[in-house]
Formats: structure tokens, sequence, C-alpha cells
């Protein structure tokens, strides 16, 4: 009996360090593959390029002014145009 006890011990020792190892690879390569994923992501996304500023209308009335403001604001709500862009058209519209 002491023989077969000793085998049991034997093989649990092997078996639980095969295991350590086993998942100590396992964490290893994980580290790995999520470094090449990180170096493989491509680059956040640029800022789409400014929006050309449009040409000035002929004179216009007041109801032009008031639609043109409107669509501007739009433009700046949906982040198209920067507050300093707004600014320049606005001012643009009115001085017109």
């Amino acid at each position: 009996m002491p023989g077969l006890l000793r085998g049991v011990a034997r093989t649990a020792v092997i078996a639980g360090t095969a295991t350590a190892v086993s998942n100590r690879v396992s964490r290893r390569q994980a580290g790995r593959w999520a470094q090449q994923e990180q170096a493989a992501a491509p680059p956040p996304e640029a800022p789409p390029p400014p929006a050309p500023a449009a040409p000035a209308p002929a004179p216009a009335g007041m109801d032009d002014k008031i639609n043109q403001l409107k669509e501007l604001s739009a433009l700046k709500e949906q982040g198209i145009l920067t507050e300093e862009e707004f600014s320049a058209q606005k001012a643009r519209i009115l001085a017109g």
C-alpha cells in the first residue's frame, strides 16, 4: 500500500506542476495577443476637413438672412462648423 500511495502522490505533484506551467503559458500568450491587437488597431479617426465657406449671395432681405442663420446654426449643432467658423459666417450674413 505505501508504494501505491507514493505513486498517487507523485502523480498529483506532476499534474499540479503541469497545470501551473500550462496556466502561465496561457496567460503569457494572452498578453502577447493583446499587445498585437493594440499595435494592429487602426489609429483614431481624424476629424473631417472643415466645410468650405459658402459664397456670398446677392443682397438679401431679412427673411433670407434669417433662413441663412438657421441653416448656419444647424450646421454648428451637427458639428460641421466650429464656433469660430459659425461666428465668421454669422457676421458676414448680418453685415450683408
